[in-house]
């Protein structure tokens, strides 16, 4: 533990660059906690405009489908902006109320694959043997093209008899927190939707086929979580991709329904790749709502080339 500086002991210029240094200090968590406070604002206005949109009233120039696919689209924007603010909030975890969300066990006719997960050395750090007293069994949700399957992962406890220690090993990280996918679930549903073209309610009635009911708007917020957890993979890519020394743009318009509005209006889907040529193979996709070089400019930043 560091000990505090006995300021009787430092000299005037000591006292005033320790002084500064504190100042400075101060202002860089005040700005950061500014920008903190003006995102959760932004956030917070966002959420409440497209769930405006989604339990207002229907505008009634759009046919059932296309009203289908703009709610998987809100339904995915509303869970990822909800997890953007569960991320800048930082409270006290005893205090914070505990989520304990209740959801249909998976069917028990499905193919279940056991992972044990238990500790390295069945020997208390004491030196005395550990004994087992039971376990911890959470199920995860897998999917190849047809099939489902479960993963159950079962977490042995051990108890030390001489020390009274508990040891269990930790559960592996989930792109979903206490969530029941897993990563080749979410993988199938994003592939499916951008890759394949399959809109989320023709995942729901392929799924249901195979055996699992998921709601489309189950799916929808798997999708809207899972682009948020990518973000720092299109961060890093964007940064190899800016480090070329030629690169192709394009843009695309694409159809954008401002929440509260009955009308769509052109927005564009911008692309930045490398060249054929060029050892690294990569695109990264920016979505605006115009066309003026500004948009491109804010995009590439410093780059030139």
């Amino acid at each position: 533990m560091n000990m505090p500086p006995d300021l009787s002991q430092l000299s005037p210029d000591q006292l005033r660059h320790l002084a500064a240094t504190l100042m400075t200090q101060v202002e860089e968590k005040d700005k950061a906690l500014r920008h903190s406070e003006q995102v959760n604002q932004k956030l917070t206005y966002e959420l409440a405009l497209l769930k405006r949109h989604a339990f207002g009233k229907r505008s009634e120039q759009l046919n059932v489908l296309q009203i289908s696919l703009l709610e998987d689209g809100v339904d995915a924007d509303i869970a990822a902006i909800e997890t953007e603010l569960e991320d800048l909030v930082t409270t006290d975890a005893s205090s914070a109320p505990k989520k304990t969300p209740k959801r249909a066990s998976l069917p028990p006719e499905l193919p279940r694959t056991e992972i044990h997960h238990d500790p390295e050395n069945d020997h208390c750090p004491c030196g005395c043997k550990l004994r087992r007293i039971g376990e911890e069994v959470s199920e995860k949700l897998d999917y190849t093209p047809g099939v489902f399957h479960v993963e159950r992962h079962i977490r042995g406890k051990w108890v030390c008899d001489h020390c009274e220690t508990l040891t269990q090993a930790p559960m592996p990280a989930q792109i979903i927190d206490k969530g029941i996918p897993t990563a080749g679930l979410l993988a199938q549903v994003l592939i499916a939707k951008y890759a394949d073209h399959l809109p989320l309610y023709r995942q729901e009635q392929i799924f249901s086929r195979a055996g699992v009911a998921i709601p489309r708007s189950t799916l929808a917020e798997w999708v809207g979580i899972c682009g948020v957890r990518l973000q720092p993979l299109v961060d890093a890519l964007r940064k190899l991709l800016l480090s070329e020394p030629v690169l192709h743009a394009d843009e695309t318009p694409v159809p954008m329904l401002a929440p509260g509005k009955k009308k769509t209006h052109r927005a564009y889907l911008w692309a930045y790749a490398t060249t054929p040529y060029a050892s690294l193979k990569a695109v990264v996709y920016d979505f605006s709502e115009g066309r003026g070089g500004q948009y491109a400019r804010d995009f590439l930043g410093e780059w030139r080339g």
